[in-house]
């Protein structure tokens, strides 16, 4: 059994133990496994012979022993065991609002039920109210759950799309006559989160694709399938849909699948009066013959060529939104030098063990350093936020030292920083004499969200003014899908910003992404500077630059105009408080 097979069954005894109840944390355990499996890059058979699977973040010994059982039987007892404990078809009958494990087996037992269309269709039939414990408004009940159910959208933050894409492509690429693959939609636009991962790919014969997708492991459901497409509900429960083309399909499919309808829609236009055609098949030259219209293929090899074809720049995938970018791509005045994560320098907002980080100041550095990075700033949280374990006067002088001692090791140079938080008069944390200290200040707000529209603005807005130099950070102070941005007159704060000593962050951790795109493109055209920040509280999370890259990407924001594209003595020039 191969690793996407051994994190699929891992998930499953995740999923079952979740839904036997009493047992979240050996359930999430094992989901945990079944990621970290999913995702290794060292040969699975070699850590078990070597007996070093332990050694891998998130396996125990108790889901080693599993995953051995799993590599080497290519089944697993204690996966036979919960399957015989729990109906079948509980997983996919567990959707389904209202329905526990007890009337799922009833179900079962009475009907023969073992997925949400049979139970659809023995509801509609009358079926369901004669079993024990349901009823006539019961049955009711399940027929508008089940419709709820198919209607909900189960929104993916960009992270997991992302990692599940990634697997999805990693294993097309097995596929006999593969040639390329993309990830296309909302996730190739880095929108902070989608409905579904959509998947482009291409191979010589792409029915095999699509028979080759169906196989993969992780895939739990086929919702629907047809000799170019296919959409199926993987383990995690994410909707994702395989597009398979012929490699001369390729690049317009991609363009179509990534959207967005509004830039497709100018598109269109543009082709009409330029006599071509964007179809499914790729761009055509629209003519007549006698009596009759009639097109001719034009051969492209990229979406670059398409947008050639139509008299335009090529236009990023992050500003495919009807946001301006066409009129500029056909004026030539489109930004060519946007931000990339190849043009970042300096990890900035790392938190450690100080407050609430996991990992300490000199594991926070080597993982920067490794990177290539040419600089790291730790900014743990200061004294106001206790809840966090922020650092108080006599601590900070103790990380100080700290930080001198692992300099002396390291390569890459270690700032001195805080996250000092914005009091409710707007002050920050900490007395002046400590904050003209640092090397670097983001300063955010962590508490009092619920502040009026004019106490929230005066309260930035003076945090704003203090004469030191501090980053903004994370803006507004949004948790997506959890906490909206606070209220506050954005515009009134960046024009303060615009003539006072700061920057703005945009955060990068997947659950922020703060600020949004549209206050992105309000802050550049007041000549705001900006920093990608990681926001990182473990070393995995200096990862979330590369979403935060995707934000400010989406807000047109250049290269030029990030602090931490610059070098060591520019950037501590730039940010130095005094």
């Amino acid at each position: 059994m191969d690793k996407l097979a051994i994190a699929a069954a891992l998930q499953e005894i995740g999923t079952l133990l979740e839904l036997k109840g009493g047992q979240y944390f050996k359930a999430r355990a094992y989901k945990n496994g079944a990621r970290s499996v999913a995702e290794l890059t060292q040969d699975l058979g070699r850590l078990i012979r070597e007996n070093r699977l332990t050694f891998v973040k998130g396996i125990g010994y108790a889901i080693a022993k599993q995953i051995e059982e799993l590599y080497t039987a290519g089944e697993s007892t204690f996966l036979k065991k919960l399957r015989a404990e729990l109906p079948p078809g509980i997983i996919e009958l567990a959707n389904v609002p209202g329905l526990s494990v007890t009337k799922v087996d009833r179900l079962h037992q009475a009907l023969g039920i073992t997925t949400v269309e049979q139970l659809k269709a023995a509801a509609e039939a009358g079926k369901v109210r004669d079993v024990k414990g349901f009823g006539a408004k019961t049955e009711q009940r399940i027929l508008e759950s089940i419709a709820s159910y198919k209607t909900h959208e189960l929104r993916i933050h960009i992270h997991h799309a992302l990692r599940a894409g990634g697997r999805i492509l990693e294993y097309l690429q097995t596929t006999p006559g593969f040639i390329r693959g993309e990830l296309a939609g909302s996730l190739r636009r880095s929108e902070e989160t989608v409905s579904e991962i959509v998947v482009v790919a291409g191979a010589k014969l792409p029915k095999k694709l699509i028979e080759h997708f169906l196989r993969f492991p992780l895939v739990v459901r086929i919702e629907e399938k047809t000799p170019q497409y296919c959409t199926a509900v993987l383990s995690e429960g994410f909707k994702t849909t395989l597009l398979a083309v012929k490699p001369e399909e390729f690049p317009n499919v991609l363009l179509q699948a990534t959207g967005s309808e509004a830039h497709l829609e100018k598109l269109n236009a543009i082709a009409t009066k330029k006599n071509l055609k964007l179809t499914g098949r790729g761009l055509e030259k629209v003519g007549a013959s006698k009596s009759k219209r009639v097109t001719r293929p034009i051969r492209i090899d990229s979406e670059a060529g398409i947008y050639r074809q139509l008299g335009m720049q090529y236009v990023p995938p992050e500003l495919r939104e009807d946001q301006g970018e066409v009129e500029a791509a056909l004026a030539g005045s489109l930004p060519e030098d946007l931000i990339t994560t190849d043009d970042i320098r300096g990890m900035v907002h790392c938190h450690t063990t100080y407050s609430d980080g996991k990992h300490s100041i000199e594991q926070m550095v080597h993982a920067a350093e490794s990177m290539g990075m040419k600089y790291v700033t730790i900014t743990d949280h200061s004294p106001t936020a206790f809840y966090a374990g922020g650092v108080k006067v006599d601590r900070l002088q103790l990380q100080w030292e700290e930080i001198e001692r692992v300099q002396e090791q390291a390569k890459i140079k270690i700032l001195k920083g805080t996250e000092s938080d914005i009091l409710k008069d707007g002050a920050l944390d900490y007395p002046d004499w400590i904050l003209e200290q640092f090397d670097v200040i983001v300063a955010s707000i962590h508490s009092r969200y619920k502040m009026n529209e004019d106490q929230m603005t005066r309260r930035i807005v003076t945090a704003m003014q203090q004469p030191v130099f501090k980053i903004w950070g994370h803006a507004l102070g949004r948790l997506i899908q959890k906490r909206p941005p606070f209220d506050c007159r954005v515009e009134e704060i960046l024009d303060v910003i615009a003539e006072s000593r700061a920057a703005i962050e945009i955060n990068g951790d997947p659950y922020r992404l703060d600020m949004e795109p549209r206050w992105l493109r309000e802050a550049r055209k007041r000549k705001i500077k900006f920093v990608v920040s990681v926001d990182a509280h473990s070393m995995g999370a200096l990862q979330n630059v590369e979403y935060g890259v995707g934000i400010a990407r989406r807000g047109w924001v250049k290269r030029g105009e990030v602090l931490n594209t610059l070098g060591l003595k520019a950037f501590q020039k730039a940010v130095r408080p005094l």
